[in-house]
Parts: structure tokens; sequence; C-alpha cells
């Protein structure tokens, strides 16, 4: 009997030394789970990295305050520079990717492309080679679309507008159609250069913005 006492001491004694194992790793593994990154990369242009703004007055700042009020956690990486190309962008992204490894990479380029009359092939390949890059890494896309006024001529117009939701479509990505949607026929919302938003008009860009991106955000918790 004495035996079987001890027996069945050291057998309970093991259990509890493997349950507190388990549970030690199983927190470990929740933890780390958890703290997985959920950094928001915007790759973008003179429209993201407020020119012309006091700094806090971009759509990309907004859109950090908007996150903290309410309590979601997503550090946000603003890579954007003012005159930025798509070809500067491809160049820039494998080794912000490397260093910042986002859960969501917002792709905001294009525009300097087109204001320059720069091939719509050469834009759309780099657009596609950025998807492509952030994609290898895991990271969801939002590629946010921009368009440009007529008299850059009709069909080029036209056919920059269509990339956009062309390469949505083909990489199966999300797509703000139009960041300006409600900014662009509106004089009084832009600065003296009549090419940059405002601080007034950025609400409404982060309005245009983030009804495509919160799912992203929340689909990576």
């Amino acid at each position: 009997m004495r035996i079987n006492f001890r027996f069945s001491y050291q057998v309970g004694k093991i259990k509890a030394i493997l349950q507190a194992v388990a549970l030690v790793a199983l927190t470990s593994f929740g933890t780390s789970a958890y703290s997985a990154s959920k950094t928001i990369l915007v790759l973008g242009d003179s429209l993201s990295a407020e020119y012309g703004l006091v700094r806090g007055e971009g759509w990309v700042s907004l859109l950090q305050k908007k996150l903290e009020t309410e309590k979601i956690t997503a550090p946000i990486v603003n890579a954007s520079i003012s005159g930025e190309t798509t070809s500067g962008g491809k160049a820039r992204l494998p080794a912000l990717l490397a260093k910042h490894q986002p859960a969501i990479v917002v792709i905001e380029l294009g525009a300097n492309d087109a204001l320059r009359g720069l091939s719509l092939a050469a834009t759309q390949e780099n657009l596609r080679s950025m998807i492509s890059s952030s994609k290898g890494v895991k990271a969801k896309v939002l590629l946010v679309g921009m368009q440009i006024p007529p008299n850059y001529g009709g069909d080029y117009t036209k056919q920059f507008a269509a990339l956009f939701p062309k390469l949505a479509k083909e990489n199966k990505t999300s797509l703000v159609p139009f960041m300006l949607q409600g900014v662009a026929e509106k004089p009084e919302l832009f600065q003296a250069d009549r090419i940059h938003p405002s601080a007034e008009a950025h609400p409404k860009i982060l309005n245009n913005i983030w009804p495509q991106l919160q799912p992203l955000i929340s689909s990576s918790k």
C-alpha cells in the first residue's frame, strides 16, 4: 500500500508539472500571437506626406488618432515622400517591408507619374510589383486610386484612372476608387498651388480611405 501511495503521489506530481508547462507554453503562444505585427505601412507621395500642412493635419495622422480613439492597436509607419513616383516607391519598398514587417501596406502612388507624363505601362508594372512584394511577405494591400484633370489628354486621363481598378481586380486587392472623391471638384479645399489639398480636405480623404482600410485592420487582429 505504501508503494502504491508513493507511486500515485509521484504520478500526480508529474501531471501537475506537465500541466504547468503546458499552461506556460499556451500563454507564451497566445502572447506571441497577439503581439504579432499589425503595423500599417503607408507608401505615398505628397498627398500622404502632409505637404504644406502643419504636422498632424494630414490624413495619415488623422488615421492614427482615429485608431487610438477606437482603441485599435495598429502603429502606422508613414513612408510617404513628396514628389515620389511609382518607380521610387518600388525601389524603397523591399527595405521598408524587411524593417517594419507590416500587416497592411497602403499604396498611394501614381499621381506624380501622370503629372510628368510618364509611361502608363511603367506605372502599371511598378504598382503591380509593389503589390506582389507586399503580398510576398503576407501583408494585405490597399491600393489608393487617383485621377488627373482632363487637360492631360482624354485618352491618357481615362487610361490612368483605369489602372487602379484593373490592378485591384487582377491582384484581388482592396481599392479606394478615388482618393480625392468629394475634394477634387472643390477649389476651396486646396492650397494656393491648387494641387495639394488643404487641412480641411484631409478628414474627407480619410473618410474615403477608411471604409476600405477598416476591414483589413479588423481581419489582421
